[in-house]
């Protein structure tokens, strides 16, 4: 009996270490640090729902000096998340990346003013300082200053950009009059560091119409067309879709996830990931917005020309039936 359990046993670990060795390596890079913004992913992966798909996916975090379209350019991931706007930036200038999914679709972005401050209305922007962070997430604000006619270099007519940190110091400190923040993130800091909801001019991205796509998932044209890619891309996005599924609906237990995976103070992780669950979408690509959004770099030339295979349907079609 001893031995029938010993081999048995012996068995098992075999066929985890087959199962282990036969799964699909995929490497996803993160635009920023551990926290609820990514929460799918973390959920997905502990939750199981890769390794049903075959997969064995390495979540490498971001952060400020991390630029996710060089990674991918480098080979060092398979797929990454980042903004539309950086993503059509970076294929510009030769990195062809495509847009397979987009589980974000509304924008989290937006700008604060204190209410007792010179900003109450757009028109109030010209002879003042906004806070704009860069790396990328430049675009959306510029694409905004220019649908509105605002020259950016400063002057009585136009506005001073202020290179942002990536918290809310510039507003506490008064070096900005206005700031960038997420809905899910950087506004909640301005709020636990004594603003008042109700003290604060808000201009948020979407509401305006200005929204650019946020938090899509990207991967290099050729590699797409390998067969073999393509199908584990199409796992790779059910699988992550159906952690964000999870995570909308159980926000506090990815928050947990979240935490597990390096992000901090939990708290601000289960308020995080309830704002974000309200911009998560279907998944799939509205073109639309997509449109809005290569207009809006081409008309501020920050593309050259029309991005022309800049997103593909296929893998969400065959993914989220």
């Amino acid at each position: 009996m001893k031995r029938l359990i010993v081999s048995m046993l012996a068995g098992a670990m075999s066929l985890a270490a087959v199962q282990s060795w036969a799964a699909d390596q995929v490497t996803l890079q993160l635009k920023w640090v551990a926290q609820g913004q990514f929460a799918g992913y973390f959920v997905a992966k502990d939750k199981g729902f890769y390794e049903e798909e075959g997969l064995d996916v390495d979540i490498k975090n971001g952060g400020p000096d991390i630029a996710p379209e060089q990674v991918i350019a480098g080979g060092g991931a398979d797929v990454i998340v980042t903004w539309m706007a950086a993503a059509l930036a970076a294929r510009d200038k030769g990195v062809n990346l495509v847009n397979i999914a987009q589980p974000f679709a509304k924008s989290g972005l937006e700008l604060i003013c204190p209410k007792d401050g010179p900003v109450k209305t757009e028109a109030d922007f010209k002879g003042h300082t906004l806070g704009v962070w860069f790396f990328g997430n430049e675009y959306p604000f510029y694409a905004w200053m220019n649908k509105l006619g605002i020259p950016t270099e400063g002057g009585a007519d136009g506005v001073t950009v202020l290179k942002q940190s990536f918290d809310v110091q510039p507003l506490i400190q008064k070096q900005a009059d206005c700031i960038s923040v997420m809905t899910y993130n950087e506004y909640w800091q301005a709020i636990d560091a004594g603003f008042k909801a109700e003290d604060l001019v808000v201009f948020n991205y979407t509401d305006l119409g200005n929204d650019l796509l946020e938090d899509g998932l990207y991967v290099l044209e050729d590699k797409l067309k390998d067969p073999a890619f393509e199908d584990k891309m199409v796992r790779f996005v059910r699988a992550s879709m159906k952690g964000w599924k999870y995570a909308v609906e159980n926000p506090d237990e990815a928050a947990g996830m979240v935490i597990e995976a390096g992000g901090q103070d939990e708290n601000h992780q289960k308020r995080m990931v309830g704002e974000v669950a309200k911009l998560i979408g279907s998944g799939k690509l509205d073109p639309a917005t997509y449109e809005r959004t290569a207009k809006a770099l081409l008309d501020q030339k920050i593309v050259t020309k029309e991005p022309a295979g800049a997103y593909t349907t296929a893998i969400t079609d065959k993914a989220l039936q």
